[in-house]
């Protein structure tokens, strides 16, 4: 070994096209051989450069590397917000199909929740019981999370069947932690059922995202290509899914 890395501080951002989407990067002139990126959660992507490496090296290194780094970027963008666990009381928020309603937890011979006057009500005969509450509203989310996602899901097939994809398996729902939908080997398309708490904007948006998985598997150009021809502001729904909903449950 030639001694510790000493790093410096990062230039000023520099960036490349990547078909229409800028990637912008900092440079990290350091005391090493080779190149390294590195791309971070919050969408930073730094590059580990030898001092005496110019800025036309480094860019022609970023740019072949492109589909990588555009890669891990979608990535960490695709994983929702996870925040700390829910109490199950009286007070709290919760969102469904993109609006926020009030939690309000009473007394009730009938185990039931419904959605009243912009609150969400739970009516059990243990109220103090935060994990019966959870449980009831848990399963509320999921019964109509089925019978949302099956309409938003009739409604995107229609639209991609003129790319040559065809799907009429229907939807499976699990809860994940850091997908909102998953599409399997097997082409079976899963879904989480606290994506319910989304405008159905937002549910197209990832119903469409995982069948254009039926045709390219992985997150490609060709993948993104598909997915705009069919789907032209799927970067503003992806981008007002992750900001607006929340994952609670896990």
């Amino acid at each position: 070994m030639n001694g510790p890395v000493v790093a410096v501080k990062e230039s000023k951002p520099h960036s490349i096209l990547f078909g229409q989407t800028e990637i912008v990067y900092s440079v990290n002139a350091c005391d090493r051989k080779t190149l390294a990126i590195h791309v971070y959660p919050d969408g930073r992507v730094i590059v580990d450069a030898p001092r005496n490496a110019g800025q036309e090296a480094i860019a022609e290194k970023v740019r072949k590397r492109a589909t990588w780094i555009f890669k891990q970027k979608l990535q960490f963008e695709a994983y929702p917000p996870i925040l700390p666990q829910r109490r199950y009381v009286t007070g709290e928020t919760h969102r469904y199909l993109g609006r926020q309603y009030r939690l309000w937890v009473k007394p009730g011979a009938v185990d039931q929740v419904k959605l009243m006057q912009g609150r969400l009500i739970i009516e059990t005969a243990h109220p103090d019981n935060t994990e019966k509450v959870k449980t009831l509203l848990q399963d509320w989310y999921r019964f109509r999370a089925q019978a949302i996602f099956s309409e938003r899901y009739a409604v995107c097939v229609r639209h991609v069947v003129r790319l040559g994809i065809e799907h009429d398996r229907g939807i499976q729902l699990r809860f994940m932690s850091k997908r909102w939908g998953s599409c399997t080997a097997q082409g079976t398309i899963i879904l989480n059922p606290e994506l319910i708490a989304a405008p159905k904007d937002c549910i197209d948006y990832v119903i469409t995202h995982e069948l254009c998985h039926l045709k390219e598997r992985n997150h490609s150009q060709a993948f993104y290509k598909l997915l705009s021809a069919v789907m032209r502001d799927w970067e503003l729904r992806r981008k007002r899914l992750n900001e607006m909903v929340e994952v609670r449950f896990v």
